[in-house]
């Protein structure tokens, strides 16, 4: 094999050629260039709850589309896609043995946890074999380091406040260049064959003559996609009259499927938003293009904020206790009381900012009482676009806890690492002195976490928790005493006002 200097670019979420950096920094780096995609077997087993597939037929039928458009992409420049079936981070380690000239291995990152896990497993086996590891932020319109906010952990929980800052900033990063030729494979190194749907396991999908999404995959489909929607039919220019439509191809952009896999660039649909304003109109619809864009963004970087624990109300560890306390007695008895429902649901829609149909499908996964109406119309309450939407309607998760757990005996029964804090204290357990928390044999971050988000509302009812138990008696026990009040507004799922 060749001593020269070879990089590998592994290919994940990534599959394009044009804006790339991947590819540009090997360009520059390297005088042969692997490019590699790997079909991990574990995008193929079944999902860790309900043990769907984790990838089905229909993105699968994409993803294979795209695998070869990028092949054949590349072999018009004089190179070609490696393609393996396996262990990204085994496969890279054999490439490395078997070639002896690796001086490099280039990813762009990702942000959830199985992905990360690769990439520690990726840089370990480098280490290990003295190769460099290049790293790159690829997948968002605005780059992570130009983000406005210092740090990551100050990105705003609240989508609004996030546009706002980085609109206001305009920092867009150009589109690289698409190299002409790209560098070839080491001499000898074969590119492999793609597998088929009966090789992965699967079954090929089916196209029905209906389906508003009749595209397939791949960097070429993508960019001529762009091209139809944009240039030659000008739909973009009623882009936000149209979007919300149900049949039909063009009502909308489509690109959601081509941005989920890498085959075109957010940057690139930004660049040619702008040359259109330009060369032929500018309206509320092209901004709106812009505006989902964001949206996308945004989500990516809550994941990157959050990590794994955007995850954790499902296991009942946010650092919330009266919210960790309704999410373990839901999964270990296929029960949560009505109270703890609209509770859970203000939190994970309103102080977490996340979207309402993950909720609503662990609810019906877990509860015995599921009735499909009660379940999602309560989840579109809370999220305020369902009957009588207020998106400012809001529980604070501290004056919910001490108004019907005051004495903590609810969250210290399903919660029990918290057992050695006494009474209303045990609801905010981030607030209290080393030497209590160390006298209640609570270490946060150790023994229970420290809260994922702390509303600025929460402080106003921090030092009113009682420390003695209440003579009330309700469903939890001595610790429910529900203060009395005129109205209870938003405490009840139907306001008294509304009529039936």
């Amino acid at each position: 094999m060749s001593a020269s200097r070879t990089v590998i670019c592994l290919l994940r979420n990534d599959l394009r050629l044009h804006d790339n950096e991947v590819f540009h920094w090997a360009q520059r780096n390297a005088e042969h260039i692997i490019p590699l995609y790997c079909f991990d077997p574990r995008h193929y087993q079944g999902t860790h709850h309900f043990n769907f597939p984790k990838t089905g037929p229909f993105r699968l039928h994409f993803l294979l589309d795209s695998v070869k458009d990028l092949r054949a992409t590349l072999k018009k420049r004089g190179s070609t896609l490696v393609v393996r079936q396996g262990k990204p981070e085994e496969i890279v380690g054999d490439l490395i043995k078997q070639l002896d000239s690796v001086t490099a291995v280039a990813f762009h990152e990702e942000v959830a946890s199985e992905e990360k896990t690769v990439e520690k497993k990726l840089k370990d086996i480098c280490c290990q074999n003295k190769v460099k590891v290049q790293t790159f932020w690829g997948s968002t319109l605005y780059h992570r380091d130009d983000l406005p906010f210092g740090h990551i952990g100050r990105l705003p929980d609240v989508y609004t406040q996030f546009r706002k800052v980085v609109e206001g900033q305009d920092r867009v990063r150009p589109v690289l260049s698409t190299p002409e030729q790209v560098k070839s494979l080491p001499l000898g190194l074969e590119e492999g064959p793609i597998p088929t749907f009966e090789g992965l396991g699967q079954t090929e999908s089916v196209m029905d003559c209906r389906s508003a999404f009749p595209c397939r995959g791949g960097e070429t489909e993508a960019l001529a996609r762009l091209k139809h929607y944009f240039w030659d039919t000008n739909a973009v220019a009623t882009y936000k009259e149209t979007r919300n439509g149900m049949i039909g191809v063009d009502y909308s952009t489509k690109f959601s499927p081509w941005l989920a896999f890498g085959c075109i660039s957010p940057r690139y649909i930004y660049e040619q938003i702008k040359k259109y304003e330009a060369e032929r109109t500018a309206n509320q619809s092209t901004y709106w293009v812009i505006f989902e864009l964001l949206w996308r963004d945004y989500f990516k970087f809550v994941g990157l904020k959050y990590g794994n624990r955007i995850f954790h109300i499902n296991e009942g560890r946010t650092g919330v206790p009266f919210v960790d306390a309704n999410m373990r007695e839901l999964a270990l008895t296929g029960f949560m009381s009505n109270r703890g429902r609209q509770n859970v649901a203000s939190f994970l829609t309103k102080d977490l900012g996340l979207d309402w149909r993950l909720g609503a499908e662990w609810f019906e996964y877990l509860l015995v009482d599921h009735d499909v109406c009660s379940n999602y119309g309560n989840w579109l309450y809370s999220a305020g676009i369902g009957n009588d939407p207020r998106e400012n309607r809001k529980f604070n998760m501290i004056k919910q806890g001490l108004d019907y757990d005051n004495n903590g005996d609810y969250v210290r029964q399903w919660v029990p690492e918290l057992g050695g804090i006494k009474g209303g204290d045990v609801h905010t357990p981030w607030t209290l002195s080393n030497s209590a928390l160390s006298h209640a044999k609570v270490s946060l971050n150790e023994t229970y976490p420290s809260p994922i988000v702390i509303a600025p509302e929460w402080s106003r009812h921090v030092n009113n928790k009682s420390a003695g138990p209440s003579s009330a008696k309700g469903r939890k026990g001595s610790s429910y005493t529900p203060r009395q009040r005129k109205d209870r507004g938003i405490d009840f799922y139907f306001s008294k006002k509304k009529s039936f």
